[in-house]
Protein backbone atom coordinates (compact mmCIF):
# COMPACT_ATOMS: atom_id res chain seq x y z
CA UNK A 1 0.00 0.00 0.00
CA UNK A 2 0.99 3.45 -0.46
CA UNK A 3 2.59 5.70 1.91
CA UNK A 4 -0.12 8.46 0.90
CA UNK A 5 -2.86 6.30 0.31
CA UNK A 6 -1.97 4.82 3.74
CA UNK A 7 -1.77 8.71 5.33
CA UNK A 8 -4.93 9.67 4.22
CA UNK A 9 -6.88 6.10 5.56
CA UNK A 10 -5.57 6.97 8.86
CA UNK A 11 -6.58 10.75 8.58
CA UNK A 12 -10.05 9.75 7.74
CA UNK A 13 -10.68 7.04 10.27
CA UNK A 14 -9.58 9.25 12.90
CA UNK A 15 -12.00 11.72 11.75
CA UNK A 16 -14.84 9.26 11.91
CA UNK A 17 -14.08 7.53 15.14
CA UNK A 18 -12.62 11.09 16.95
CA UNK A 19 -15.14 13.79 16.30
CA UNK A 20 -18.75 12.56 16.15
CA UNK A 21 -21.08 14.99 17.93
CA UNK A 22 -21.37 14.53 21.23
CA UNK A 23 -24.99 14.88 22.97
CA UNK A 24 -25.60 17.39 25.09
CA UNK A 25 -22.51 19.31 24.42
CA UNK A 26 -22.18 22.93 24.91
CA UNK A 27 -22.98 24.97 21.77
CA UNK A 28 -20.59 26.15 19.37
CA UNK A 29 -17.64 25.44 22.11
CA UNK A 30 -15.12 22.92 21.39
CA UNK A 31 -14.00 20.28 23.77
CA UNK A 32 -10.30 20.43 24.49
CA UNK A 33 -9.85 17.17 22.45
CA UNK A 34 -10.94 19.18 19.57
CA UNK A 35 -9.10 22.02 19.96
CA UNK A 36 -5.44 20.18 20.48
CA UNK A 37 -6.76 18.35 16.96
CA UNK A 38 -6.72 21.17 15.34
CA UNK A 39 -10.51 21.75 15.11
CA UNK A 40 -11.34 26.00 15.00
CA UNK A 41 -15.14 26.97 15.57
CA UNK A 42 -16.45 29.35 12.08
CA UNK A 43 -19.19 30.59 14.42
CA UNK A 44 -18.71 31.59 18.25
CA UNK A 45 -22.30 31.73 18.95
CA UNK A 46 -22.23 35.76 19.60
CA UNK A 47 -20.66 37.74 16.93
CA UNK A 48 -20.66 37.64 13.08
CA UNK A 49 -16.53 37.64 13.25
CA UNK A 50 -15.06 35.43 10.88
CA UNK A 51 -18.13 36.24 8.36
CA UNK A 52 -18.30 38.96 5.84
CA UNK A 53 -20.31 39.09 2.30
CA UNK A 54 -19.29 37.80 -1.23
CA UNK A 55 -16.83 40.57 -2.63
CA UNK A 56 -18.16 42.88 0.87
CA UNK A 57 -15.44 43.40 3.38
CA UNK A 58 -18.48 43.72 5.73
CA UNK A 59 -21.28 41.17 7.38
CA UNK A 60 -24.66 42.06 5.88
CA UNK A 61 -27.07 45.05 7.25
CA UNK A 62 -30.18 42.62 7.11
CA UNK A 63 -31.41 39.09 6.53
CA UNK A 64 -29.36 37.55 9.07
CA UNK A 65 -30.07 37.14 12.68
CA UNK A 66 -27.30 36.14 15.44
CA UNK A 67 -29.66 35.05 18.75
CA UNK A 68 -29.71 32.26 22.20
CA UNK A 69 -26.31 30.45 19.93
CA UNK A 70 -27.85 30.36 16.80
CA UNK A 71 -26.82 32.13 13.21
CA UNK A 72 -30.58 32.37 11.22
CA UNK A 73 -31.91 33.98 7.69
CA UNK A 74 -34.68 35.54 8.40
CA UNK A 75 -37.63 34.38 5.46
CA UNK A 76 -37.17 37.32 2.28
CA UNK A 77 -34.68 38.98 4.53
CA UNK A 78 -32.51 39.35 2.18
CA UNK A 79 -28.51 40.25 3.06
CA UNK A 80 -26.63 37.94 0.29
CA UNK A 81 -24.39 35.20 0.97
CA UNK A 82 -22.28 34.96 3.99
CA UNK A 83 -18.59 33.84 3.51
CA UNK A 84 -15.93 32.86 5.74
CA UNK A 85 -13.24 35.35 5.66
CA UNK A 86 -10.47 32.59 5.14
CA UNK A 87 -10.27 30.12 2.58
CA UNK A 88 -9.19 26.57 2.67
CA UNK A 89 -7.50 24.01 0.94
CA UNK A 90 -7.88 20.08 2.67
CA UNK A 91 -10.90 20.26 5.64
CA UNK A 92 -12.83 18.28 7.96
CA UNK A 93 -16.41 20.91 8.07
CA UNK A 94 -19.02 19.60 9.92
CA UNK A 95 -22.47 22.21 11.01
CA UNK A 96 -25.95 21.32 12.44
CA UNK A 97 -29.16 22.97 10.63
CA UNK A 98 -32.50 23.08 10.27
CA UNK A 99 -35.08 24.65 7.89
CA UNK A 100 -38.99 25.05 8.10
CA UNK A 101 -41.72 23.28 6.05
CA UNK A 102 -40.96 23.59 2.17
CA UNK A 103 -37.60 25.39 3.01
CA UNK A 104 -34.43 25.21 0.31
CA UNK A 105 -30.88 25.80 1.28
CA UNK A 106 -27.35 24.92 1.32
CA UNK A 107 -23.71 25.70 2.29
CA UNK A 108 -21.34 26.18 -0.79
CA UNK A 109 -17.40 25.81 -0.57
CA UNK A 110 -15.02 25.74 -2.91
CA UNK A 111 -15.93 29.22 -3.27
CA UNK A 112 -13.54 31.52 -5.29
CA UNK A 113 -14.49 35.69 -5.66
CA UNK A 114 -12.50 35.20 -9.13
CA UNK A 115 -15.54 34.55 -10.43
CA UNK A 116 -18.51 36.99 -10.60
CA UNK A 117 -20.64 35.29 -8.52
CA UNK A 118 -21.62 32.82 -5.68
CA UNK A 119 -20.59 29.52 -7.80
CA UNK A 120 -19.25 26.25 -5.88
CA UNK A 121 -19.90 23.29 -4.78
CA UNK A 122 -22.91 23.17 -2.64
CA UNK A 123 -23.99 20.73 0.48
CA UNK A 124 -28.01 20.50 -0.13
CA UNK A 125 -30.52 21.48 2.84
CA UNK A 126 -34.00 20.77 1.88
CA UNK A 127 -37.10 19.43 3.18
CA UNK A 128 -37.50 16.58 0.65
CA UNK A 129 -40.98 16.62 0.37
CA UNK A 130 -39.98 19.52 -1.74
CA UNK A 131 -37.35 18.60 -3.88
CA UNK A 132 -37.66 18.08 -7.62
CA UNK A 133 -35.47 15.10 -7.71
CA UNK A 134 -32.31 12.91 -6.56
CA UNK A 135 -29.92 15.50 -7.58
CA UNK A 136 -31.53 18.43 -5.11
CA UNK A 137 -31.98 16.42 -2.01
CA UNK A 138 -30.69 16.63 1.14
CA UNK A 139 -26.89 16.14 1.12
CA UNK A 140 -26.46 16.27 -2.63
CA UNK A 141 -23.95 17.70 -4.31
CA UNK A 142 -26.55 20.02 -5.59
CA UNK A 143 -27.48 19.56 -9.50
CA UNK A 144 -24.41 17.40 -9.98
CA UNK A 145 -24.17 14.15 -8.21
CA UNK A 146 -27.16 12.82 -6.10
CA UNK A 147 -26.53 10.89 -2.63
CA UNK A 148 -25.72 6.91 -3.41
CA UNK A 149 -26.45 5.99 0.26
CA UNK A 150 -30.19 5.82 1.73
CA UNK A 151 -30.29 8.87 3.49
CA UNK A 152 -30.82 9.64 7.44
CA UNK A 153 -32.86 12.70 7.54
CA UNK A 154 -34.42 14.18 11.40
CA UNK A 155 -38.23 15.61 10.28
CA UNK A 156 -38.43 19.10 9.16
CA UNK A 157 -37.87 21.38 12.19
CA UNK A 158 -35.64 19.34 13.75
CA UNK A 159 -31.48 19.94 14.23
CA UNK A 160 -29.40 17.81 11.42
CA UNK A 161 -26.04 17.40 11.40
CA UNK A 162 -23.64 17.20 8.46
CA UNK A 163 -20.39 17.08 7.17
CA UNK A 164 -18.01 17.96 4.29
CA UNK A 165 -14.38 16.03 4.29
CA UNK A 166 -12.12 17.29 1.40
CA UNK A 167 -8.77 15.59 1.25
CA UNK A 168 -6.82 15.98 -2.06
CA UNK A 169 -9.61 15.40 -4.60
CA UNK A 170 -11.45 13.10 -2.21
CA UNK A 171 -14.58 14.02 -1.02
CA UNK A 172 -17.12 12.78 1.19
CA UNK A 173 -20.86 14.13 2.40
CA UNK A 174 -21.91 12.77 5.49
CA UNK A 175 -25.62 13.31 6.76
CA UNK A 176 -26.60 12.68 10.64
CA UNK A 177 -23.39 10.17 11.02
CA UNK A 178 -23.97 8.48 7.81
CA UNK A 179 -21.70 8.82 4.92
CA UNK A 180 -23.91 9.31 1.85
CA UNK A 181 -21.68 10.14 -1.06
CA UNK A 182 -18.53 10.04 -1.95
CA UNK A 183 -16.58 11.50 -5.67
CA UNK A 184 -13.27 12.58 -6.74
CA UNK A 185 -12.46 16.12 -7.63
CA UNK A 186 -11.43 16.33 -11.05
CA UNK A 187 -12.09 12.59 -12.15
CA UNK A 188 -14.28 11.43 -15.26
CA UNK A 189 -17.04 11.10 -13.56
CA UNK A 190 -17.74 14.54 -12.22
CA UNK A 191 -16.87 16.60 -15.44
CA UNK A 192 -18.98 14.17 -16.93
CA UNK A 193 -21.70 14.97 -14.35
CA UNK A 194 -20.94 18.98 -14.40
CA UNK A 195 -21.35 18.97 -18.16
CA UNK A 196 -25.12 17.60 -17.54
CA UNK A 197 -26.09 20.61 -14.91
CA UNK A 198 -26.27 24.14 -14.49
CA UNK A 199 -22.66 24.67 -14.13
CA UNK A 200 -21.20 23.04 -17.56
CA UNK A 201 -20.24 26.83 -18.52
CA UNK A 202 -18.12 27.50 -15.52
CA UNK A 203 -14.49 27.06 -16.32
CA UNK A 204 -13.08 24.49 -13.74
CA UNK A 205 -16.00 23.61 -12.02
CA UNK A 206 -15.62 20.24 -10.65
CA UNK A 207 -11.84 20.26 -10.04
CA UNK A 208 -10.12 21.07 -7.04
CA UNK A 209 -9.15 24.67 -5.83
CA UNK A 210 -8.89 26.51 -2.62
CA UNK A 211 -11.59 28.35 -1.62
CA UNK A 212 -13.90 29.99 1.06
CA UNK A 213 -17.40 28.46 3.21
CA UNK A 214 -20.58 29.76 2.25
CA UNK A 215 -23.88 29.58 3.93
CA UNK A 216 -26.50 30.77 1.43
CA UNK A 217 -29.19 33.25 1.50
CA UNK A 218 -31.61 31.49 -0.43
CA UNK A 219 -34.79 33.66 0.86
CA UNK A 220 -36.25 30.76 3.12
CA UNK A 221 -35.53 30.68 6.79
CA UNK A 222 -32.74 28.36 7.78
CA UNK A 223 -30.93 28.16 10.91
CA UNK A 224 -26.93 27.30 11.81
CA UNK A 225 -25.13 26.32 14.94
CA UNK A 226 -21.85 24.39 15.74
CA UNK A 227 -20.24 25.40 12.71
CA UNK A 228 -16.81 24.11 12.91
CA UNK A 229 -13.77 23.44 10.77
CA UNK A 230 -10.09 21.22 10.87
CA UNK A 231 -7.54 22.01 8.03
CA UNK A 232 -6.39 19.17 7.14
CA UNK A 233 -2.71 18.50 5.48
Amino acid sequence: MKKTTLHLIIILALCEVTFRPALGAPLNELSVRQKSAGWVMLFDGKTSKGWRNFKKPTFPEKGWLIENGILKHVAKGGGGDLMSETAYDNFDLEWEWMVPAGANNGIKYLITEKRSSVIGHEYQMIDDTTAPHAKHTTGAFYDVLPPTKEKQSKPVGQWNHSRVLIQDNHVEHWLNGTKILTYELGSEEVLKAVQNSKFKSVEGFGKKLRGHIILTEHQDEASYRNIKIRPLP
